[in-house]
């Protein structure tokens, strides 16, 4: 396959390390002629006479200039990470030599890699399909326990499995149609419609559950905003630096010394959690200052996935919090109304004023009930639908596919149900199997791919 695209018959090298000092760098190198354009510049050994998958140390030179000493991992194609033959080279992680043995392998007949071709050529070659290729990206980048879980489930094939079942069922049922079609004029019937209904209705549930997944998938790969609220000294800042654990924002009892968005992450059980301090909302401020911070928080409470209410519950009324509940449900905005500061109350008083009013109590102050606000937080965006090995849709590309995926099995499924002839049912289970076959890579195109690992990383 990979002859069929100008450049993948080229040789390519690249940096597979991050930029800049340390203890230890690899270059990588795949192609074809890896193991022969490696061995002009390692002749401490001829690497093409060595077995795959082994080590070997020696000098890098160029023109015979030694470079550094490093050692060779060789992968020998079929048998790596693309399918090519691969040489790794791990020198000591100075900028200068990693660019001087880049520079001597680019001498010698290599050229550097574009981003992500190394994943696409492994792609292309069969190792990955689009799916897994795409998950090797959002495990580079994941930055909690969950979003690596789930990234290394799809490099392991959880998502591509689903759909390679759905595909096979489709088919297979779509080759009997198929063959029906041949035989029209005997009025035979190889492809039983019952059973092919019970597939399909098995299908649009199971894509459905995918597509609701998406929700949680954005989540998981890119946090939840939340912003919080409230009047001016409602304690907004000061749960801020509770929930963090440091003194982020300036804390006073004087109103309104918050005059800026400030903006935080914190990490509740793999879950990111953009945390925004806002200033206090109040009706009338003859401050110029304040007044621009006032309408930040009103922006970014719309904005927001989440929304804490924060109020001192011995300054607001059972009716003005009333008020605010309407207001927010009428915003359609997703809050939690948290009342702060019950040191300076009782549980008697607070249950008498805030009578069903659902609302958390604490004291940022005092930090009781902190954990409390934090699995809160989690419960909300989440809601027990978090398991272990479920499979989650956290991709832009895949949602879109899956749902022109979903359209064509409702379009299927009302075709049996009128009965249909069997060619226009053919072309609905085709136009199907392309679009499941787009979302793992059997149906694509070169400008496609390229878009797709064109937001990969160098060297991988």
């Amino acid at each position: 396959m990979l002859g069929k695209l100008s450049g993948w018959d080229d040789t390519i090298v690249a940096l597979a390390t991050p930029q800049g000092i340390g203890a230890i760098g690899v270059v990588r190198v795949s192609g074809k002629d890896a193991i022969s354009i490696v061995n002009e510049v390692f002749p401490s050994k001829d690497l093409a006479k060595q077995p795959s998958h082994t080590l070997h140390v020696g000098m890098v030179v160029q023109n015979t200039i030694p470079i550094d000493q490093v050692v060779i991992s060789l992968f020998k194609a079929p048998s790596s990470y693309t399918g090519e033959n691969v040489v790794e080279i791990s020198s000591h992680g100075s900028p200068y030599i990693l660019e001087r043995i880049i520079g001597a392998i680019t001498q010698e007949g290599a050229r550097l890699a574009k981003p992500g071709e190394f994943t696409q050529r492994a792609f292309l070659n069969g190792k990955l399909d689009l799916t897994q290729a795409e998950a090797v990206a959002d495990l580079i980048s994941s930055n909690t326990e969950t979003s690596r879980r789930h990234a290394l489930q799809n490099i392991r094939g959880g998502f591509s499995s689903i759909l390679k079942e759905l595909r096979d069922q489709l088919l297979s049922f779509s080759a009997l149609i198929e063959l029906e079609l041949d035989f029209s004029q005997e009025d035979v019937e190889f492809a039983d419609r019952s059973r092919l209904t019970k597939i399909i209705n098995g299908a649009e549930h199971t894509t459905a559950d995918l597509l609701a997944s998406f929700a949680l998938g954005n989540v998981i790969k890119n946090g939840v905003q939340v912003a919080i609220i409230g009047k001016p000294n409602a304690g907004k800042s000061t749960l801020l630096n509770t929930l963090l654990n440091e003194n982020r924002a300036i804390v006073s009892e004087i109103a309104g010394t918050t005059r800026d968005t400030i903006e935080e992450v914190l990490n509740i059980d793999g879950i990111l959690f953009r945390l925004i301090d806002t200033a206090g909302i109040r009706a009338h401020s003859h401050d110029v200052i304040e007044s621009i911070g006032i309408a930040k928080s009103l922006e970014k409470m719309v904005q927001a996935d989440v929304v804490i209410y924060l109020f001192d519950v011995n300054e607001i009324s059972s009716e003005e919090l009333q008020v605010v509940i309407h207001e927010m449900q009428e915003k359609n905005i997703h809050h939690l109304l948290v009342g702060n500061k019950i040191d300076l109350s009782t549980e008697e008083i607070l249950a008498a004023k805030f009578s069903n009013i659902k609302v958390l109590y604490m004291s940022a102050g005092n930090k009781k009930n902190v954990e409390v606000l934090k699995q809160r937080l989690v419960d909300e965006v989440i809601g027990g639908k978090l398991k272990a090995e479920s499979t989650v849709v956290t991709n832009a590309r895949h949602y879109e596919a899956l749902r022109l995926v979903h359209q064509s099995l409702l379009d299927i499924q009302q075709a049996m149900q009128l009965a249909i002839s069997g060619d226009l049912l053919s072309l609905d289970i085709r136009r199907c199997l392309h679009y499941l076959g787009e979302i793992t890579g059997e149906i694509t195109n070169e400008d496609q791919l390229d878009y797709i690992f064109s937001k990969f990383c160098i060297g991988k």
